[in-house]
């Protein structure tokens, strides 16, 4: 049985908080948001039911030979889109318990058996990039959840965040968050 992995509740308030606040003109982005936009109460910090229902299922962990750990929902890889779809139709296309693969201790799930058959001949081509964590929760030292509708793909390669502002807020500093992450990962999974 893996150990699920678990986001600090300060650190996961602090995430969502400074993801969810846009940066000002002219002040240095940092993880920790102005007081003014600090939760106040315990009733502050509960992310919203959309939120809160991804954050009630904690991401499994990788613990094999792979290079990296998968973000997985009951086992279920990037809840459950179809990672070669991003590729080939570029957008988001949900996947289909019809059409499965195993990788990385979690199962994908592909639109069609082309798809599926594309990934396991090479998965590490359209797995995304930190095992399907928010890039830029990485990018930050950090791991979060992701919605599949936030993604791109950069270089060839997919990255996925936690949600539109957060990946507005990614987009702008790309070659910079990326390199961050990449500098950080796999190393914030022992956060």
């Amino acid at each position: 049985m893996r150990a699920p992995f678990i986001l600090p509740a300060v650190s996961a308030v602090l995430l969502i908080a400074s993801c969810n606040s846009a940066p000002q003109a002219d002040a240095p982005e940092t993880n920790t948001p102005p007081a003014s936009e600090q939760p106040q109460a315990a009733s502050e910090t509960a992310p919203p039911a959309s939120e809160q229902a991804a954050s009630e299922t904690a991401p499994a962990v990788s613990e094999t030979a792979q290079p990296f750990a998968i973000y997985a929902e009951d086992e279920v890889a990037i809840r459950g889109a179809d990672p070669v779809a991003y590729f080939t139709e570029s957008a988001y296309v949900a996947g289909s318990d019809q059409f499965t693969h195993e990788w990385g201790d979690a199962t994908w799930y592909f639109a069609s058996a082309d798809n599926r058959d594309l990934f396991a001949s090479d998965p590490e081509k359209y797995a995304p990039q930190y095992g399907g964590f928010c890039a830029w929760a990485v990018s930050q030292g950090s791991t979060a959840p992701i919605d599949p509708t936030a993604w791109r793909i950069v270089d060839g390669k997919l990255y996925l965040n936690f949600n539109e502002n957060v990946q507005n807020r990614w987009s702008q500093d790309i070659p910079g968050n990326i390199a961050k992450a990449d500098a950080n990962w796999p190393g914030v999974l022992e956060n």
